[in-house]
This record gives C-alpha cells, structure tokens and sequence, in this order.
C-alpha cells in the first residue's frame, strides 16, 4: 500500500495550527488519502502550536466517516511534540466515543421531542 506524507506545516503554511479551517484543509487530504487506498503519514515538523479545534477537524471527524481499525492502520503521526500527541490521542478518544454513541443520542433524542419515553 502506497504511504504518502502530508507535511502539516506546508498544509496550513504556518508553524500555528489553531484554525478549525486549516484542520479541515488537512482532514479533506486525508480522506482523499483513505479513499484512493493509501496510508498517510501526518507529519508535525517545523508546528510549534497545535489546538484541539485544529485537531477535532483535522483527524477527530475521521471517526465519523471511517471504522477505527481503519484509522489506526492507515494513519501515521510523526515529528510531534509529547505534549501535542496525548492532545491527539484526548481528541480521537473523545471522536471515538461522540461517533460511536451519536445513533444511540440521536434515537434518544428523537424520543424525548416526541414525549415518549419515561412517562409512558
């Protein structure tokens, strides 16, 4: 299976990933990757700055399209920070479990609107 790098830093143009925007500049190149069957590698050099909304946009919303073992086969980050990589790893857990739940919380919620439920 081809591997291509994406260099985070030549994606956003800056050593700051803050933007929701540039996460999801980096979250359409991924999922290009994925869908032409390529493992990608994610690399961080030359990023001094990473938020949580960069990352919930950039690899968080993966959850929502693709399985988990998919996501851990195929995605590769390297050149990061200690610090930045356990924010990854609160972000895809924190994916993991809104993705996996949202059917359970939409029916849920449907249930309530229609006033059905516990006061049955």
């Amino acid at each position: 299976m081809e591997t291509i790098e994406l260099k985070i830093y030549n994606i956003v143009g800056s050593q700051l990933c803050i933007e929701a925007d540039d996460g999801q500049k980096v979250f359409s190149l991924i999922k290009k990757g994925f869908d032409e069957g390529k493992k990608i590698t994610l690399s961080f050099q030359n990023v001094d700055m990473i938020t949580t909304a960069f990352l919930n946009t950039a690899v968080g919303q993966l959850y929502r399209d693709y399985p988990e073992d998919k996501i851990k086969s195929s995605l590769e980050v390297v050149n990061i920070d200690p610090d930045d990589a356990r924010r990854i790893k609160r972000v895809t857990d924190t994916a993991k479990a809104f993705y996996k739940d949202r059917d359970g919380q939409l029916k849920k919620s449907i249930s309530e609107i229609l006033g059905e439920g516990d006061n049955e």
